[in-house]
């Protein structure tokens, strides 16, 4: 049997999830700690952290902001300016954009600020998708990859010590910027946080007719790089109340777009609408974990009490884990046809990955899958 929390709907399977003795995973824990928080004092700490990188004369950007185009860094970017920052924004062009994800990302500079969009050659990244994908399984790791590395960059070589990310994923401190000691954003900071899934860049050179000169913009700068302009970070989710759904109506009130309905695979209409290869990368965390984004998402409801886990159950059980036939509207052949790939090797590739201690699977040890290629889970969501 699988365990799930008793508050909401990770199962054990979440990769560093813990339970207490009620049953509570550390995710809801982490979450109860935040009803102690003084957000008034969080707040100053901000206006004095920031206050130590604001440039003295004008003459260069008090901080760089990673930004998507999302509802977060919409919510970011609108936050900073109500600071009284001037905040350069950066971007790493997303692997396959979407309408409304452009139209998203050219309403942040419509908010007032600078923008610059650092985009790769388009030929290698295809590429780095699909090795990614097969090796891996995970499409969006040079996209994971290039939104830590592109905007450190950037800080680098423009002079701007500061950045300022969304939503710190441990929830426990505010960021390098804020630690007494070693506050620079090091090459262990960015294996902690960027994702690379024991997957180097280094590693991809030589394959497929990758050369290290197509990898510029995925390398992260030397230490001493680094070290020489003070590049350092923080989290905006430490000092300021962090929750997607209300940043999203934040954001829609200063010009960000929805969809009219709800994205496949998930719970809202406001996120992950930016990249046509998202739904590719949600299905195969299903695939490994037995959750997805519609699970993330209840979560974020059930702990602020806009939904029942009850509820929340019924829902998710309609929603997670649907084979990714369509995302954004557009169907999964055209999709895949980006990266060279046809759907037939794509099922393949999705029964490699497939977990088998959560999903039923036949004699020949396949994942058996239902009319409409979904998979049959062993443990039922309860």
């Amino acid at each position: 049997m699988i365990r799930f929390c008793a508050r909401c709907l990770y199962p054990e399977t979440k990769p560093d999830l813990g339970f207490d003795d009620r049953g509570v995973c550390s995710a809801c824990i982490g979450f109860e700690g935040r009803k102690a928080v003084d957000w008034d004092d969080r707040k100053k700490q901000f206006t004095e952290l920031t206050g130590r990188y604001r440039s003295k004369d004008g003459s260069n950007y008090d901080c760089i902001v990673p930004v998507s185009g999302g509802k977060d860094s919409t919510y970011q970017v609108i936050r900073l300016l109500q600071q009284g920052l001037n905040p350069l924004c950066v971007t790493a062009t997303t692997d396959s954009l979407s309408g409304i994800g452009r139209r998203n990302l050219e309403n942040i500079a419509k908010l007032g600020v600078d923008h610059i969009e650092v985009t790769m050659n388009p030929v290698v990244r295809r590429r780095l998708n699909k090795l990614a994908l097969t090796e891996i399984g995970d499409i969006s790791w040079p996209e994971h990859v290039a939104i830590f590395t592109v905007p450190v960059r950037m800080a680098v070589k423009l002079g701007v010590p500061l950045l300022v990310w969304g939503e710190n994923s441990q929830n426990e401190y505010g960021g390098p910027a804020a630690a007494q000691e070693n506050s620079v954003l090091n090459r262990r900071w960015l294996e902690e946080f960027g994702g690379l899934l024991g997957l180097r860049v280094t590693d991809v050179i030589g394959i497929d007719g990758i050369e290290a000169r197509n990898l510029v913009q995925y390398s992260y700068p030397t230490d001493a790089e680094l070290q020489s302009v003070g590049v350092t970070g923080l989290f905006l989710g430490y000092y300021f109340p962090w929750d997607g759904y209300q940043n999203a109506l934040i954001a829609q009130g200063f010009g960000f777009e929805t969809l009219p309905t709800m994205v496949e695979g998930s719970l809202a209409n406001y996120e992950n609408l930016d990249n046509y290869q998202t739904g590719i990368h949600d299905y195969f965390k299903y695939l490994k974990f037995g959750f997805g984004r519609a699970t993330d998402i209840a979560n974020n409801h059930i702990r602020r009490g806009r939904l029942s886990r009850e509820d929340a159950v019924a829902m998710v059980k309609r929603r997670d884990g649907k084979f990714p036939w369509t995302y954004l509207g557009r169907p999964i052949d055209e999709i895949l046809r980006e990266i060279d790939m046809t759907v037939d090797e794509f099922q393949t590739v999705c029964d490699r990955f497939t977990n088998k201690r959560l999903f039923k699977i036949d004699n020949r040890n396949k994942p058996i899958r239902d009319r409409d290629g979904n998979l049959v889970p062993l443990f039922e969501l309860q």
